[in-house]
């Protein structure tokens, strides 16, 4: 009975482990695929909770929490340092599964935000998921010595400080880039216009109904059998029945309105909304990002006013979109010599478009041919053709790309490992060989 009872408790360690290692895994790892993304959220979370002054803490907590996670799930599953690390993933269980029932409670915010936008689930299924992370998390607690281990205590530490190095980095790479792998509905390849838009038939369907009062009794009428012949009845309002909600389009907040200045570009005389003109433009269309002009990053400046003049050559539209006041943007303006065609948008919409503050996008009949974080903006020496015969004006496989992108991901953390496993095998059979050795050598001299 105690062999089997063992049997099951190490089955359930185990299960625990894997399930635990995963899940911290992959949560600390798309939140370093895209560490601005999860600063946006923690803002968010600062402003449901009345603490904005604490914004600028968001893009280091947004590294920590990646990092922390990720190294957290991956000791887990190799079985480091695992007395601390249960305790820790305890502690850790018992404070989310306390935040994550409050805030399916008070709904402050759309999502928790815990898997970033590779999977958007709810605040009440977020808490369902870390109440079986927190059961996880007690039985590993309890039974920590019973976690299996990949590596002897020789080269825990080394297996420890790789894991770090390598999240360190890849949330680094992913912090001057854009995104290695594009979670948005704003990512290459994507048609804009039809994600705005929802299938007939699927979208939201309402029912206006006229109301009337007759000797102080209300009743509803359609606009075709309304009493408007009947004068004793008297209109009281005009009301919406929805018949279903139906699907909501992907993107629902891409509208970009250009400013129209005067000659002196000291005042706006009007704004065009020019969004339909952008999505439908049958030629290449580039828009500079930035949601804000004054926190904007010019180190590359130069090389969007090179994209400028390359649009102006080649019959390209060039638009920057900014989600600035407009005194802002033209006292900017006015400071940095840029006579740039303005327009203004969302600035949400415009860090969900791009993370980096500027970024550079190409559009082709409303679809996201190309985009760059401001590092990565071609320099002017490449741009010695029409887009029709450079690789950036072509389409790119994203899923090809994306599973090229995994698989070097993957054998960048996982080949280091298993060489280090490897030589802690040879370590680890070398000294038990030399304990063998020293055994029967102190038997023969008892002979």
């Amino acid at each position: 009975m105690g062999k089997k009872k063992d049997v099951i408790i190490k089955i359930l360690v185990e299960i625990s482990r894997i399930i635990l290692g995963v899940t911290f895994i992959f949560s600390g790892f798309v939140k370093a695929v895209d560490p601005f993304g999860t600063a946006y959220k923690i803002e968010d979370y600062f402003a449901a909770f009345n603490l904005t002054s604490l914004s600028f803490l968001s893009m280091t907590g947004s590294v920590l929490q990646s990092v922390v996670e990720f190294a957290m799930g991956a000791c887990m599953l190799f079985g480091l340092y695992r007395k601390w690390n249960s305790r820790l993933m305890l502690l850790v269980m018992v404070f989310m599964t306390g935040l994550t029932l409050y805030l399916a409670i008070t709904d402050p915010v759309e999502d928790c935000g815990c898997f970033g936008d590779a999977l958007i689930i709810t605040n009440w299924q977020t808490f369902y998921k870390n109440i079986v992370l927190l059961i996880c998390s007690v039985i590993v607690f309890l039974y920590c010595e019973r976690i299996s281990n990949w590596f002897t205590g020789k080269t825990y530490w080394l297996a420890f400080l790789y894991i770090f190095i390598f999240i360190g980095l890849f949330t680094f790479r992913n912090y001057l880039y854009d995104p290695l792998f594009d979670f948005r509905p704003y990512k290459i390849g994507a048609n804009l216009p039809k994600l705005m838009s929802v299938e007939s038939g699927k979208g939201r369907e309402e029912k206006t109904v006229l109301v009337y009062a007759k000797d102080g009794v209300e009743k509803e009428f359609t606009e075709d059998n309304y009493p408007w012949e009947d004068s004793t009845w008297v209109f009281v309002r005009m009301d919406n029945h929805v018949i279903q909600e139906g699907e909501k389009p992907v993107i629902n907040d891409f509208s970009i309105n250009k400013l129209v200045f005067n000659s002196d570009r000291t005042e706006v005389e009007t704004q065009l909304d020019i969004t339909q003109e952008v999505l439908s433009d049958s030629n290449y269309v580039f828009l500079m990002i930035t949601p804000s002009l004054i926190n904007m990053s010019d180190s590359y400046l130069s090389r969007f006013e090179d994209i400028e003049n390359y649009a102006k050559d080649h019959n390209y539209h060039f638009f920057c979109v900014t989600a600035s006041p407009t005194d802002e943007i033209m006292k900017w303006s006015k400071e940095n010599t840029i006579n740039f065609d303005f327009c203004t948008a969302d600035g949400r919409m415009l860090k969900t478009v791009i993370r980096s503050n500027p970024g550079l996008i190409l559009l082709k009949e409303g679809i996201v041919v190309n985009k760059w974080a401001d590092i990565d903006v071609p320099a002017e020496e490449y741009l010695t053709k029409p887009l029709t015969d450079l690789p950036y004006g072509q389409m790119i496989d994203t899923k090809a790309e994306d599973k090229k992108n995994l698989i070097a991901v993957c054998v960048a953390f996982f080949l280091p490992l298993l060489f280090l496993k490897g030589l802690d095998f040879l370590f680890f059979r070398k000294m038990k060989k030399e304990a063998i050795t020293e055994e029967e050598n102190e038997e023969e001299i008892k002979e």
